[in-house]
């Protein structure tokens, strides 16, 4: 029995990269699509924000301003999105992306009512763009967007498969959580997502899950709450 009925789920752009680590993994996006399918069919509705770390990760450089290089990041998640969106009408979803700033013909403008709307018809929705402005990441935009649809929880699905105390990439006997509290991620700075975006989840009581998104089957899994992933409480 699934456990949500209304998800966003937050995708990195390095996990969309897959084994490439830039640009984008057909076959990752292809599975992601196939599992989304799944949730909608079973009537769940799905809310999606993709990264831009395949693409552009911050600022680069001393010679970009950092609102140019977030502006730039915003469009690298408007790529993500436009790419994973037609990815998934081709295993047969309907999608609408929507953005805080006008893309021409690409997007429409981000209104809650809309959304909502395309979700109670059974369509996925992207949400690109970040919050339209800089010195604000994907995790806040993800967080933002799930308290204004109502969401019931944010799945992240990330190349890391899970919270650990420190990172597991540089420390071989980093203990994972399985739940950890919100307040533990703020003070502990453990980095799965960034402070502005926790304490938004702790003031609103909005509970993440982070998991790992290449694991087979992660995304149906972590929806039915058999995830091996770690629970954030809010």
């Amino acid at each position: 029995m699934l456990k949500y009925k209304r998800i966003m789920l937050k995708l990195s752009g390095e996990a969309l990269a897959g084994d490439k680590h830039t640009g984008f993994d057909e076959e990752t996006c292809i599975n992601v699509s196939r599992q989304v399918k799944k949730l909608v069919d079973e009537g769940v509705q799905v809310a999606v924000v993709t990264g831009g770390g395949n693409f552009w990760r911050g600022r680069t450089s001393n010679n970009i301003d950092r609102t140019k290089a977030d502006q730039i990041g915003m469009l690298a998640t408007v790529m993500n999105c436009i790419y994973v969106s037609e990815i998934f009408r081709s295993q047969g979803l309907e999608t609408n992306i929507y953005t805080p700033f006008t893309c021409g013909a690409f997007t429409e403008l981000f209104s809650k009512d809309s959304a909502v709307k395309s979700l109670n018809e059974g369509k996925v929705v992207f949400f690109a763009g970040g919050t339209g402005h800089p010195y604000f990441s994907t995790d806040t935009s993800t967080v933002l967007r799930a308290i204004e649809i109502e969401a019931d929880v944010i799945l992240s699905g990330k190349s890391i498969d899970g919270v650990y105390d420190s990172d597991p990439k540089l420390n071989p006997d980093a203990k994972k959580f399985d739940e950890i509290d919100i307040n533990e991620v703020i003070n502990n700075r453990l980095g799965v997502v960034d402070t502005a975006s926790a304490v938004l989840c702790m003031e609103n009581h909005m509970p993440m899950m982070i998991f790992g998104l290449n694991e087979e089957n992660s995304i149906v899994n972590t929806a039915l709450g058999n995830t091996k992933g770690t629970l954030i409480k809010a």
